[in-house]
């Protein structure tokens, strides 16, 4: 194994999962962060900590046994990892090229036939192969964006910021900010790649910056992220061609934020529906209820520390966990009945980017 003990190693709690955290700290310390996670008390317990340099963003496969990490080492990576799930120690499979440069998220569509990487400072947006074992072969299809939007020093050219396989695995959807727009992909699978839907885009306002997206349970609405206009919009899905189509959209500030410097980043659903937005410079998870593509705002719940980046919704729904990227802390969060937060725990990790959970063996 190439994971060695994390820092302040705790006797784990018997819980059935792992959180596994990115950390982009440097100085020794970037790497993949295991803890026991605690379901009852939404605490954290550090294990083990595999060394990784630049790690954005991670993603896991449907059957638990790999683990996928976008690094931006030697300009963009893709790393595949076997995941030990009694410590959430991982072991490097394979390094893969991200196809373009600062790659920063990566996906795995719902069979675990593929993995998806989007590189915010390339353009691009990769498909690679996964074997039954899910291991990671080289990129099989890479797609070039083009196109540019009105914020000068944000939209001069394209910026992929996430690859979401849609619920079915039939589509892939990836928010470009640079453009204002979704592009929307059908996954081949007889050929190994993406061929351009039919509308191969959805359009959104002039500076919107699309950043990321979620889609409910039922696969019929889409939530995404305008992280240069403080938005979340709401998007209607034909699953049958894929295509999106925008039917409300919310401010993920308070009317008394007024001006203030804001970039939403994260988005995700509940299980019983509220939709949750991440917002960095209000320092907030602002709340919705959403219901038949309607927003209506609930709540923004304050995060308690800088740079709230991403977050994830625990597998049982009960807990929200937050990573406060410059406050270096994973702060929990109650779900109340309501879709409300309250914050029930803190755990000090060094800047951490991003979460997901791992089922415990």
């Amino acid at each position: 194994m190439s994971a060695a003990d994390g820092p302040d190693r705790d006797d784990p709690p018997d819980t059935a999962h792992l959180a596994l955290v990115c950390s982009t700290a440097g100085d020794g310390d970037s790497g993949v962060y295991a803890y026991g996670y605690d379901a009852e008390s939404g605490t954290l317990s550090a294990l083990a900590t595999t060394p990784v340099e630049h790690p954005m963003y991670l993603a896991v496969h449907p059957q638990e046994d790999r683990v996928y990490v976008a690094d931006r080492t030697d300009g963009g990576t893709v790393t595949a990892f076997a995941a030990d799930r009694t410590d959430g120690s991982l072991d490097r499979r394979a390094d893969r090229s991200s196809e373009g440069v600062g790659p920063c998220y990566v996906s795995v569509d719902p069979a675990g036939r593929y993995a998806f990487v989007a590189n915010y400072g390339g353009g691009t947006a990769a498909m690679y192969p996964l074997d039954d074992a899910g291991d990671l072969g080289p990129a099989c299809d890479v797609v070039h964006h083009e196109g540019s939007g009105p914020v000068a020093d944000r939209q001069a050219e394209p910026h992929p910021h996430s690859a979401v396989p849609g619920p079915d695995g039939r589509y892939l959807y990836v928010p470009d900010l640079g453009t204002d727009e979704v592009a929307v992909y059908r996954i081949d699978a007889d050929d190994d790649r993406l061929r351009p839907a039919e509308p191969a885009a959805v359009a959104l306002p002039p500076g919107t910056g699309p950043r990321h997206l979620a889609f409910d349970d039922a696969g019929e609405y889409g939530y995404l992220v305008g992280e240069l206009d403080s938005t979340v919009a709401a998007l209607s899905r034909d699953a049958a061609t894929g295509a999106l189509e925008p039917v409300a959209s919310a401010s993920t500030l308070p009317e008394t934020a007024g001006g203030a410097e804001n970039s939403p980043a994260d988005v995700h659903v509940h299980p019983a529906g509220w939709v949750y937005v991440s917002n960095r410079g209000h320092r907030s998870i602002a709340v919705f209820e959403a219901t038949g593509g309607d927003l209506r705002p609930l709540d923004r719940a304050a995060t308690g520390g800088a740079n709230p980046r991403d977050f994830a919704v625990a597998p049982d729904g009960r807990h929200l966990l937050v990573e406060n990227r410059d406050g270096h802390e994973v702060v929990t969060f109650a779900v109340g009945a309501d879709g409300r937060l309250a914050e029930r725990a803190r755990c000090d990790v060094p800047k951490p980017t991003c979460l997901g959970f791992l089922a415990r063996e």
